[in-house]
């Protein structure tokens, strides 16, 4: 494994000079394809113990044609950056499936398939691509219990999430990532596993890549399923020093503009944000439309709170390309010239002067 510094570079200069577009939804365009049992198993796993619909990283190994194809829409969209379909691929969230032991494979060939698909983009239109290997939050929490009569019981640890982080980002950077991206975090402990875990991996390999860190405000409270605010869960993670700290999932653009906002006033690097399409309906689907969602994003672009922008549940290549189209004339955020200060974290942000 080596790091392509060239692209790395390339990705800084791109971020200094415009707002830069995120993929949009992996398993909203894979619903489209109405999947069943059989296509999840393929040849391979026609035997499985366990049922498998459902199971969306797992088509990197039995359907990899239509996770080439979900990519390669969202670049012709106007995507800058494509996430790896690897939100649950750690051994952790695979255990549902009893396929603990397939997550290297499922994380190498995940980020194999989004390169091909960026070279190949390249090739034909000369313009630089890159890929995010995406570290889902897990389907466990550290810092909560999941037994309501015994506060202080925990179904996971750091250490075995470390593991599960570690594993998974190998085989992410192994298979060409240019980014690693910890997203959809609703449980700080869990992403300061996920960040020891890549900053371990990077030791190991003797070379770094830029991290994006994705947090997601769970509902109209304004904090993480952890109980933290926007702003600190900024100052609990700011000393990985990201690439971008971000907001994504759970809300539609509407609720989620002031903790937007906020994050702007106090991230010293890159904001991103990808929002969904509004919120589910009683039938589990997304209702705010390409240019509805794109009129809210070109609010954000004005105000200056953008520098990555894309979208999470609910989303198509229409949503990407009109919030592309919403952006492209508005200059990228300008990163706040910040008083140094001594900056803490509860679950309420303190700050205190040096």
């Amino acid at each position: 494994m080596w790091i392509d510094q060239a692209r790395i570079d390339a990705l800084y200069k791109t971020l200094s000079e415009r707002i830069v577009i995120l993929d949009g939804a992996m398993g909203t365009m894979i619903q489209d394809y109405q999947l069943e049992e059989e296509d999840y198993r393929g040849k391979r796993f026609a035997d499985w113990k366990s049922p498998l619909k459902g199971n969306n990283d797992l088509l990197v190994l039995t359907q990899p044609e239509i996770i080439r194809e979900i990519h390669q829409k969202y670049y012709v969209a106007g995507a800058d950056i494509i996430e790896t379909n690897t939100f649950n691929a750690t051994s952790i969230a695979m255990a549902d499936y009893h396929m603990e032991d397939l997550c290297r494979e499922i994380n190498l060939e995940a980020a194999k398939i989004a390169k091909e698909v960026a070279k190949s983009y390249e090739a034909q239109t000369g313009q630089i691509k890159w890929v995010a290997g995406v570290l889902g939050p897990t389907n466990r929490t550290a810092s909560l219990s999941p037994d309501v009569n015994d506060p202080g019981f925990r179904n996971i640890d750091f250490d075995q999430l470390v593991t599960a982080y570690q594993e998974a980002t190998k085989a992410l950077i192994e298979g060409g990532s240019d980014i690693i991206l910890i997203e959809t975090i609703f449980d700080t402990l869990n992403a300061k596993a996920a960040a020891f875990a890549v900053e371990s991996v990077f030791d190991e390999l003797g070379y770094k890549l830029p991290v994006m860190i994705s947090g997601t405000i769970t509902d109209a409270s304004g904090r993480t399923l952890s109980g933290q605010t926007t702003e600190a869960f900024y100052n609990a993670l700011r000393h990985v020093n990201p690439l971008s700290f971000g907001l994504n999932c759970a809300l539609g653009p509407d609720q989620l503009r002031q903790y937007v906002a906020n994050l702007s006033d106090v991230c010293e690097g890159y904001v991103s944000v990808h929002p969904n399409a509004g919120l589910p309906n009683e039938f589990g689907e997304y209702d705010l439309g390409p240019e509805e969602m794109a009129a809210e994003i070109h609010e954000w672009a004005e105000s200056g709170f953008l520098n990555i922008v894309g979208g999470c549940c609910g989303t198509t290549p229409a949503h990407i390309q009109a919030m592309k189209n919403a952006v492209e004339a508005f200059p990228k955020r300008e990163k706040p010239k910040l008083p140094v200060k001594m900056r803490l974290s509860g679950l309420e942000a303190m700050s205190v002067e040096s």
